[in-house]
């Protein structure tokens, strides 16, 4: 790279955020430079032929309620890069020991329905929610909101958010099968489920499943930020991989300089340049448990005992309500479950290309106590072969990941914690730190852009959003031209800048 360049924004890392970030930065005519460790683009959006050739899995993300409800990704023509989202019939199921199963079908009456005497409360839980959906995600993914921009159905998704899951879940509904069905949204929360604000992760989950869906990318996870990287590019920006930053005195001069990564990373590479206060406040942060993943190769589909799991992309596997808290619970107190809360996803019976005629591919985690180095591939299996008996013999190969491979893969993966940190109450809206605005940092021109700022993890882009709209308020007249936009590169050449 010429020692010549000049940018009014660097971005460090293209995962969902820092593609967010930089797009935002490109749309008002900056000149902007991504930068990414990685050899590809996407962070925890990829995916690759982990087992065996012709089997694509998802890395990580592999289910995007969030991703097609961003307010950030919905303004991009995503389409026009071979973005193309696969709707499920069913977003998730639920299957229970004696072949039964809880199935969360798109229309919210028809789940009601199915749910039978709980039908009605499940419908006055989330059906606010439903109907205000796109107000409510704008806020829900933004920060704190001071007022909120949308009071009254915020303020419908805050009396019920900040309660318990397994509390919520008890107080609303009489039988296991809605009971279960909260548990296993509020599960992705990986937190206790007696924890607060857990019930928010379930309303939001429970809400997008009937608002939007719970879809796919058709050909893999990684075509949603290949997709982002074109529209970056299309608009000027440039790219380089295969360059991981360890401090800040190796990027170009540029006005702005965005990080999506974690605090310890942040302190890392920032090193000195930061105030000794705020470096504390920053090796304070906590993160939250890992995951251990396991992919498979299948030689046909799994063969579930309840049906109504064939329908569905996501299955929820942790039997009823008490159990997966309980299990949940244990993970906290850093042990190992035996019978964990296991998340798995079956893309190809929906989406063939991502296998051989005639193969299917099978993306399965539970959470483990963070760094765990403990095997959990016997576990998710016996939880998988529980519920779909000859589950076993159907698997051609598997890829394991565990929390010290998370980390390997994306060095945001802090002891595996996908998340980017703990999304309990204290740090829901208050991370990284208390100081606010969260995605600016003592040091002027310097942001923090990753999901350890509001509104935390997840495939949606609008970390890098908010941190990129704050860079371009203080950057104001800097370098703006009368309309308003950032000067472009060949203008600012032309003004000798």
């Amino acid at each position: 790279m010429s020692s010549k360049a000049r940018y009014d924004a660097v971005v460090v890392g293209a995962g969902p955020n820092g593609l967010a970030a930089a797009i935002t930065l490109a749309e008002a005519g900056c000149a902007v430079l991504l930068i990414e460790a990685a050899e590809t683009v996407g962070g925890g959006c990829r995916s690759a032929a982990l087992t065996l050739p012709g089997f694509v899995h998802d890395i990580c993300s592999a289910i995007h309620p969030l991703g097609v409800s961003s307010p950030r990704f919905r303004t991009l023509p995503l389409e026009q890069y071979g973005l193309n989202w696969v709707h499920p019939s069913v977003p998730f199921a639920h299957p229970f020991d004696d072949g039964r199963a809880a199935v969360a079908e798109r229309s919210l009456d028809a789940t009601a329905e199915r749910l039978g005497a709980d039908g009605p409360a499940y419908r006055r839980l989330m059906a606010p929610l439903v109907e205000a959906w796109d107000a409510l995600v704008e806020d829900v993914l933004g920060p704190l909101p001071l007022p909120p921009h949308h009071f009254a159905p915020l303020a419908r998704f805050g009396l019920r958010a900040v309660w318990p899951a397994r509390a919520l879940a008890k107080f609303c509904f009489r039988g296991e099968a809605a009971r279960a069905l909260f548990a296993g949204l509020a599960a992705h929360s990986v937190l206790p489920l007696d924890a607060p604000v857990t019930a928010a992760f379930g309303l939001v989950l429970g809400a997008s499943a009937h608002a939007v869906g719970w879809p796919m990318a058709q050909g893999g996870s990684q075509r949603i930020a290949d997709a982002l990287a074109q529209h970056f590019r299309a608009m000027g920006g440039e790219v380089v991989t295969g360059w991981r930053v360890e401090s800040l005195r190796e990027l170009p001069p540029a006005r702005a300089t965005l990080l999506d990564v974690t605090p310890r990373q942040l302190a890392r590479i920032a090193g000195d340049r930061l105030p000794a206060g705020y470096r504390r406040q920053l090796m304070r942060y906590r993160y939250g448990a890992g995951a251990f993943k396991v992919d498979y190769a299948l030689d046909g589909p799994i063969p579930w005992k309840a049906p109504e799991c064939a329908r569905a992309a996501t299955v929820h596997l942790g039997g009823t309500l008490d159990e997966i808290a309980e299990g949940e619970r244990e993970i906290m107190r850093g042990r190992h479950p035996e019978r964990p809360f296991v998340l798995l996803a079956q893309h190809t019976l929906f989406d063939p290309s991502r296998a051989p005629a005639g193969g299917h591919t099978c993306w399965a985690y539970c959470h483990v106590p963070h760094g765990s180095t403990v095997d959990m591939t016997e576990c998710i299996e016996a939880q998988i072969e529980r519920f779909a008996p000859g589950f076993r013999e159907r698997i051609l190969a598997r890829h394991v990941m565990n929390p010290a491979a998370m980390e390997r893969y994306n060095a945001n993966y802090i002891g595996g914690d996908i998340n980017g940190g703990a999304q309990d109450l204290r740090q829901l809206y208050t991370r990284p730190t208390l100081h606010q605005p969260p995605y600016a940092t003592p040091v002027a021109g310097l942001y923090l852009c990753s999901s350890s700022t509001p509104p935390g993890g997840g495939v949606h882009g609008m970390c890098g959003y908010h941190a990129a709209r704050l860079a371009l308020k203080r950057m104001g007249a800097m370098v703006k031209n009368s309309d308003g936009r950032c000067r472009s590169p060949t203008e600012r050449s032309a003004s000798g800048l």
